[in-house]
């Protein structure tokens, strides 16, 4: 009875976990089987337009061949302009052992070409080849392999363009002039799309994604490996190849080198499958063509799809950089000390990522604009502040409003600046949640009852191993400016600690950081601090500013 109970339980458990994940994927689901019925749809009306008859090719009868098998007609068919002869519902087509007659054979062709027959059987084939496909692309888009979890933009970009190069094989195969496997990629843009998944997301989502189009364009060709294998090779080219661009001119550079693999790789397979080398240079010439033409219609398409879908993509994220831009100019102006503080953060964000094989590009970016709510009341923060500190004449409550509002004031600029979405979760997340101490410990000493969570920050801690440098980069540079004879050894140790507190108080939970990077962070501030705090020489011609007019005070009282 005990067992029974616990069954029910665990089963329970499980049904109330698995709809919790339904109610929360549910957009996801929704764009998976959109797309799952759209390529169903394609291999329908290829099933359809085939010549078959009963999961058996046309091709496999001629006339005055004895037959295999026995056929009977299963529905009525009328006479036709292109096909005059009629068949009758249980008529016998052709029969096994018997040779087939013209007259016969021109009733199995009209069954083959009508589409009043469908195979049911191919149709079956392709909804179990699909489904197997697709429990390979959940597994590939897993955070266990893509190493986080897919965004629904993505998901969606990435069906479309399934759908596309599927549409385009099925159609393209059809038609005379691309029947071959060896003509069959002039008109696959699936190198075009793998660049486009690079460029817009990441290399390791390109490679799974040209990965999937494998078996796509494999199914799609009748399981002609050639056309196939030139898109894996072509598309894993693409990706490898505009993963480190950062400028948009240079894709230019890459389609012509793109252009050359594309020759040089189906001349390769020509060779390798015995194809015939009349046409050669023409097909290469094609598909080098399709190799030129998807790094041009990339270039042209990169930007449109970087705002349509608000990507953090490497060119984004380099006109992002550029200090130059208006709200950077206005952070000079109204708030120098943040601007600076920004800049520093920034260096030790970006050479910290890089160490660590995270994204210094993206930290470099978040920390510019991490402070970007510091410009409503820029005066309220230490760095900016040059006359006294404003704090000492209010509340300890309405100074920690103050402080944590930078964080909500900053997420709703940047969302108004239509930041990228990884951005602004940096922006969000580098104070985490975390204590703002200095008021607490002043507050306490007036009221004994005040809680932490009053004089904590709203935000979570963060998700990111970027957003994590940045909150570690923050901390430390504010924290060493205060530091008294910041020599190497001073500055080791007390970065230490201070990277030992972030942790000890959950704010690296979530950001999947080790121990080991850590470290690597720390030595990185290190040195960069160490060359930043240097003491410098006194030169002879030197004199402290103060000096004059101590020197004029003392006269005067003599």
């Amino acid at each position: 009875m005990k067992n029974t109970n616990s069954t029910g339980t665990s089963a329970k458990k499980f049904g109330t976990e698995l709809m919790s994940r339904i109610k929360t994927k549910y957009p996801f689901y929704t764009v998976f089987i959109l797309v799952f019925l759209t390529v169903m749809a394609v291999s329908f009306f290829d099933i359809a337009t085939s010549e078959t008859v009963f999961s058996f090719a046309l091709s496999g009868y001629q006339v005055d061949q004895i037959s295999d098998r026995t056929i009977i007609a299963k529905k009525n068919l009328e006479p036709t302009e292109l096909h005059p002869v009629s068949v009758q519902k249980g008529e016998e087509i052709i029969k096994k052992g018997f040779p087939i007659t013209q007259e016969r054979y021109d009733k199995l062709k009209k069954m083959a070409e009508t589409p009043a027959y469908i195979n049911t059987r191919a149709l079956g084939n392709a909804f179990l080849f699909f489904i197997l496909l697709s429990a390979l692309m959940f597994l590939l888009f897993s955070p266990f392999f893509l190493g986080r979890d897919i965004k629904l933009k993505e998901i969606i970009c990435l069906g479309i363009m399934f759908v596309i190069v599927y549409a385009a094989v099925v159609f393209g195969r059809k038609l005379p002039a691309f029947s071959d496997p060896f003509t069959l990629p002039f008109i696959i843009p699936a190198t075009f799309f793998v660049m486009l998944v690079a460029m817009l997301f990441e290399e390791r989502l390109a490679m799974y994604f040209a990965f999937l189009l494998f078996f796509a364009v494999l199914y799609g060709s009748n399981f002609n490996t050639a056309p196939a294998v030139f898109v894996l090779c072509s598309g894993m080219s693409a990706a490898r190849i505009v993963r480190k661009l950062d400028k948009r001119i240079n894709l230019i550079v890459a389609s012509l080198v793109l252009s050359l693999l594309n020759w040089v790789l189906l001349f390769t397979l020509e060779i390798v499958y015995g194809s015939p080398l009349d046409d050669s240079l023409l097909n290469g010439l094609a598909v080098a063509f399709n190799g030129f033409m998807s790094g041009i219609l990339a270039l042209g398409f990169l930007t449109p799809l970087e705002l349509l879908l608000n990507t953090a993509s490497v060119f984004r994220l380099m006109d992002l950089s550029d200090l130059n831009n208006p709200i950077m100019k206005r952070m000079l102006i109204a708030a120098p000390g943040t601007y600076n503080h920004s800049m520093l953060v920034a260096t030790l964000s970006e050479n910290a990522c890089a160490s660590i094989g995270a994204n210094g590009l993206l930290a470099r970016v978040g920390a510019y604009y991490h402070d970007l709510g510091k410009l409503e009341q820029p005066e309220y923060f230490v760095e900016n502040q040059r006359e006294g500190n404003k704090h000492d004449e209010i509340n300890p409550r309405l100074s920690v409003s103050v402080i944590r509002n930078h964080v909500k004031k900053g997420v709703e600029r940047a969302r108004q600046m239509r930041l990228p979405q990884e951005v602004i979760d940096i922006i969000a997340q580098h104070h985490g949640n975390s204590l703002i101490a200095y008021f607490f410990n002043t507050a306490k000493q007036q009221d004994e009852s005040v809680s932490e969570e009053e004089f904590s920050y709203w935000g979570s801690p963060p998700a990111s191993k970027e957003a994590a440098v940045v909150m570690i980069a923050d901390t430390v540079e504010a924290a060493c400016r205060t530091l008294e004879n910041p020599s190497v050894p001073r500055l080791e140790k007390f970065i230490r600690r201070l990277i030992m507190t972030k942790y000890e108080t959950g704010q690296l939970d979530r950001a999947a950081l080790t121990f080991n990077e850590l470290d690597i962070i720390r030595e990185c501030f290190v040195n960069i601090l160490a060359g930043y705090y240097h003491s410098r020489i006194e030169y002879p011609n030197q004199k402290d500013p103060d000096s004059d007019e101590k020197e004029k005070s003392d006269a005067h009282e003599k």
